[in-house]
């Protein structure tokens, strides 16, 4: 709505070029008036009272139009519209007025009408200046007091001081005939203390009010210079400077738009910001100076006086806004709970470390997980935690030479950067490091033991940034959380295909955004009758360069990453979007594994109620799989999650059942479906007396408790017929078919095959 109005007042309002071209046009007419021109009262009154007045009303009638145009600035706008209206009104009074001589005497009403209209361009530039600075910092006060001081003493001491005494004979002039230099004076020392607060730092618009109110001002005194010594008279080419002054300020109303709204202190920076406090500080210094020994009014001395005092008082601020920005800017760098340096801290170091990095001055980064921090939480308290963790500086920092830097990066996670380390003695470090961390904590009296694991990365080689830097260390990190071992080295993988596995790593992130992964469907059989009960999405990565990539390529580099959960998604929706094909005439449910990331996520069960609405699926479309181990880091909520899912009619499945260290225990209280036993339990169980009676009483206590078996690794008829008579539920493998494209899937899934258990009779 308020776009729209302003619209149509921009097609009422006058284009510039005609606005400009009538105010110049009206300066132009007038100074044809300055040579020679008709004589006579009637010419008189047309050049003095028509045209020269006529430039004031398009400047006042754009001001009114800049006034609906831009609201922040709508006071300031009209308080110049009025004025500029005034002023015309009072020229048009005193030309009428004025005797033969044009210096008066003048009606009293014309000095009102003067005075009215310079208390108004105060409002105005008040108004504006107050529309770009929406908060006034003490030194922004200071340093207009500063500039409006500094001027005020100088427009005393050298423009109203001499007249007040006698001088050459010229007698002193009344002190009412000094009210508008004195107001003169004041708006001057406005415009230099806007000029302060900004730091010289002005739009196109506020600059053009300063030029223009500037000319005025220099009209006003050499008028008022010339009234006092009798020489004045109208129509010489002291008239053009206030036409000028009002030509700039029409282009200043005319081009004012709405501004977005900055603080104005983000522009208060560089030498501009002291240019205009310096000056006035250096003139009031020179004021008294020059008046020593009263050769100068008393009130421009204190007024200079004031001037330096007030600079004083800038210098102690400036002090203390300094110190206020070291201590701002020393918290932006440190962890608050540790006191050590922070993740940006470490950022900064290490961006200034790798630009002098080479392959003879490398430089590393240790990147540190604590082991066991998640036990001390839940067991003691985050107090506890927290105490711990403010003990990892002063244990670690004496090991530390100077310049390298120990920051905490987030949660248990600490990093060390050795700006002049190679691979070997930073290795060395890290074993150091590991070691003093290994040694016990005393928290609220109770002696802690816990591990860490310590990724090491060096520069430029393998890395070349910080972020790669940093992702090479979080890689070899979790490798040795993985492996236990400790500390580990992060080397490139040679195996990685067109790159390593950071490349992969960041490959992965793209492919997540650009549709190139998919699933591959892998069919599943109960071996009572050989139906299709299921099918397992699996998923495969269309490389742009390396082609399809299995999980075997995809999966680390997303554990990796931290992109199981997204990657995880991603298979759900392509899962469900590709059953949504077969569903109507097959019911044939779809099967998808997920992550860690996701079996603790509180939000899944509503995501996959969303999916399954989105694709129009029932909850018996879908079975979602998870390896009991992803059950380890939070075993509660992970068996929230998996019962609000059964409470949606979405059926669970343990796969990888048996590889596994704690398979009973879970199985005591774990809502789950069915077990999927891995594919390492059922090879050559046709000849393996000892693997039979595993599958066999793995069987019965999955129907004991409620649960159908599923088995992988179904290579060969003959393993399928032996699984069939150890009573399994469900068949998966190569012997029933390979995982493959969705399209192969549909097209398998209407063709007649051969019955896997005829085949192994035969």
């Amino acid at each position: 709505m308020e776009r729209d109005r302003l619209t149509r007042w921009r097609t009422r309002a006058p284009s510039s070029g005609l606005l400009v071209a009538l105010t110049l046009g009206c300066v132009s007419l007038f100074a044809t008036g300055i040579g020679p021109r008709p004589e006579g009262a009637g010419w008189d009154r047309l050049y003095d009272v028509a045209l020269y007045n006529s430039a004031y009303l398009p400047a006042a009638a754009a001001a009114w139009a800049a006034s609906v145009r831009v609201r922040a600035e709508r006071l300031a706008w009209r308080s110049l519209g009025v004025a500029l209206v005034l002023y015309a009104l009072a020229n048009v009074l005193r030309t009428l007025g004025a005797g033969t001589a044009g210096n008066g005497p003048y009606p009293p009403v014309i000095d009102v009408l003067a005075l009215i209209a310079y208390l108004l361009l105060y409002v105005a530039m008040v108004g504006l200046i107050r529309a770009r600075v929406p908060r006034f910092h003490p030194s922004m006060w200071l340093d207009g007091v500063i500039g409006a001081l500094g001027t005020t003493a100088l427009g005393v001491a050298f423009l109203i001081g001499p007249y007040l005494h006698p001088v050459d004979g010229r007698p002193a002039v009344a002190l009412i005939n000094l009210a508008m230099p004195v107001m003169d004076v004041l708006l001057l020392a406005l415009l230099v203390a806007v000029g302060a607060i900004l730091g010289l730092r002005m739009d196109r618009s506020l600059g053009s009010v300063i030029v223009a109110l500037l000319l005025v001002l220099t009209g006003d005194v050499v008028l008022f210079a010339r009234t006092v010594d009798g020489t004045y008279v109208d129509g010489g080419p002291t008239e053009l400077l206030w036409l000028a002054g009002i030509c700039f300020a029409a282009l200043a109303a005319h081009g004012a738009r709405p501004r977005p709204a900055r603080d104005a202190e983000h522009s208060r920076v560089g030498l501009r910001l002291l240019a205009l406090p310096l000056i006035c500080n250096v003139a009031s210094l020179f004021v008294l100076a020059a008046g020593w020994g009263d050769a100068l009014p008393s009130a421009a001395a204190w007024l200079a006086i004031a001037c330096v005092v007030a600079a004083i008082a800038r210098t102690a601020v400036t002090f203390r806004e300094v110190r206020g920005f070291n201590e701002v800017k020393q918290q932006a760098l440190t962890d608050e709970l540790t006191g050590l340096a922070n993740r940006r801290a470490l950022l900064e170091t290490a961006a200034r470390v790798l630009t002098t990095a080479s392959a003879r001055r490398p430089a590393a980064l240790l990147l540190l997980d604590l082991d066991g921090f998640k036990e001390v939480n839940d067991s003691l308290g985050h107090t506890a935690g927290d105490h711990l963790l403010r003990q990892i500086g002063p244990r670690l920092q004496p090991a530390l030479r100077p310049g390298e830097v120990l920051a905490r990066l987030g949660g248990d996670e600490f990093a060390v950067l050795l700006p002049e380390a190679g691979l070997d003695e930073a290795q060395e470090r890290a074993e150091r490091l590991r070691k003093l961390i290994l040694q016990p904590f005393s928290v609220e009296d109770i002696r802690l033991h816990v591990g860490v694991s310590i990724g090491v990365a060096t520069a430029p080689v393998p890395a070349a940034t910080v972020q790669e830097m940093l992702r090479c260390a979080d890689v070899a990190m979790y490798a040795a959380k993985s492996a236990r071992e400790g500390v580990h080295v992060y080397v490139p993988d040679p195996h990685g295909g067109s790159g390593d596995r950071l490349r992969t790593m960041e490959e992965l992130r793209v492919a997540l955004q650009s549709d190139q992964l998919v699933v591959h469907l892998q069919p599943q059989i109960a071996l009572t009758d050989e139906r299709v009960v299921g099918v397992e999405a699996l998923v495969r990565w269309n490389h742009p360069v390396r082609g399809l990539l299995s999980p075997a390529d995809l999966l680390p580099a997303a554990e990796q990453a931290g992109l199981l959960r997204p990657l995880t998604d991603t298979v759900l929706e392509l899962a469900l979007t590709a059953t949504a094909r077969w569903w109507p005439g097959e019911r044939v449910p779809v099967s998808v594994n997920l992550a860690a990331a996701n079996v603790n996520d509180l939000d899944l069960p509503s995501k996959v109620a969303a999916a399954l609405r989105r694709h129009g699926l029932p909850p018996e479309a879908l079975t979602l799989e998870l390896v009991e181990d992803t059950l380890m880091a939070d075993p509660e909520r992970g068996r929230q999650v998996l019962a609000e899912l059964r409470r949606l009619g979405v059926r669970t499945s343990i796969d990888d059942y048996g590889t596994g260290y704690s398979s009973l225990a879970y199985l005591r209280h774990l809502p789950a479906d069915e077990l999927k036993l891995d594919r390492s339990l059922t090879a050559d169980v046709d000849q393996d007396r000892r693997a039979a009676a595993i599958v066999r009483h793995t069987v019965a206590l999955a129907h004991e408790l409620g649960l159908r078996l599923v088995v992988e690794g179904v290579e060969d008829a003959a393993t399928g017929a032996a699984l069939a008579r150890l009573g399994c539920d469900i068949a998966q493998g190569y012997a029933i078919a390979r995982p493959m494209p969705v399209e192969d899937f549909l097209a398998w899934l209407v063709t007649p095959r051969p019955l896997l258990l005829e085949q192994a009779r035969a």
